[in-house]
């Protein structure tokens, strides 16, 4: 990489690709620009990158925007976008020797360690660094990465992911995606016991702000009761992290586990919510919206005035 200042000592951050400019992509991208680092954009809607093209260089394809990166990162929809980003659309077959590409998507285990073997044959380096936190995360810098691979590759692109949130270390490829669906187990089953504790103490007379208020300041607190309690009451599911996506994880969930030989029961009950919440219409809905498909069943809304008085 040339250096504009012959006088600069300091090495020249590294070139980034960005792949996928959405939800979470663009804030993120926002935070690596503002660090300093040289970047160029990709995006399937191309308009998505528009806002950043006086900052960053903008690909007209996802290979073209790998050519000369050093590090190239995706945060794409779900796995079968990445298959067709990484290998249809040529992506690993233009990463630079000595590349490293960082998958922050969330994607099936086996599907990064696919993606890891391929990215070796290019003689590149690969982590599968799946992330929780949403947007809110994402816009703070805080998010919390969830990294699978060689451990010295980690320590290598620090100075990158310390920009976007705090990485921890899992284990080899595949294990940050294996803590995702840890993750995301939690936030939906979570989700859903949030949901069934309001609209029961609602039905029964009880005023659900204040019982969301005493709930965190006991054993049940959470950050899910704190902020997507606070939707709920608020009816506020503008998504952060959209239902369809939360139904995704939940379905790689179920499927990781019967390869495992083994049976959740309560995530194949929140699967099987989310699937529902969909096919009445909501799949734009923040995942928090699981409260819609627990109304519908029941007849009844949270904190209306019916709630209120039981009846």
């Amino acid at each position: 990489m040339t250096v504009a200042n012959h006088k600069q000592t300091k090495t020249p951050k590294p070139h980034i690709a960005f792949l996928g400019i959405g939800l979470m992509g663009t804030p993120m991208t926002r935070n690596l620009l503002a660090a300093g680092f040289p970047m160029t954009l990709w995006n399937r809607t191309k308009s998505k990158c528009e806002p950043f093209r006086d900052q960053a260089q903008i690909a007209e394809s996802p290979a073209q925007a790998v050519v000369q990166a050093d590090v190239v990162i995706t945060m794409l929809e779900n796995g079968s976008v990445v298959e067709d980003v990484l290998v249809a659309q040529g992506v690993i077959s233009a990463l630079r020797t000595g590349a490293t590409l960082i998958d922050m998507s969330s994607v099936s285990p086996a599907l990064a360690r696919r993606h890891s073997d391929l990215t070796a044959e290019k003689q590149a380096r690969y982590l599968d660094a799946p992330v929780s936190g949403g947007t809110v995360g994402a816009e703070a810098a805080g998010l919390s990465i969830m990294v699978g691979g060689q451990a010295e590759v980690m320590d290598d692109m620090a100075p990158v992911l310390d920009v976007l949130g705090t990485p921890t270390h899992i284990g080899p490829v595949g294990s940050g995606q294996l803590a995702k669906l840890a993750n995301q187990a939690i936030v939906g089953i979570t989700i859903g016991a949030v949901s069934e504790a309001l609209l029961l103490a609602a039905r029964g007379g009880a005023d659900p702000a204040a019982v969301r208020e005493a709930l965190m300041g006991g054993f049940a607190g959470s950050r899910i009761l704190e902020l997507h309690g606070q939707r709920m009451i608020d009816r506020d599911f503008t998504p952060g992290a959209p239902a369809r996506i939360q139904l995704k994880d939940m379905r790689m969930i179920l499927d990781e586990a019967r390869a495992e030989n083994l049976t959740l029961p309560l995530s194949q009950q929140v699967h099987d919510g989310y699937l529902a919440l969909l096919a009445n219409g909501h799949s734009e809905v923040d995942h928090s919206g699981l409260l819609l498909e627990l109304e519908q069943l029941n007849g009844t809304r949270l904190g209306s005035r019916d709630d209120r008085e039981g009846g």
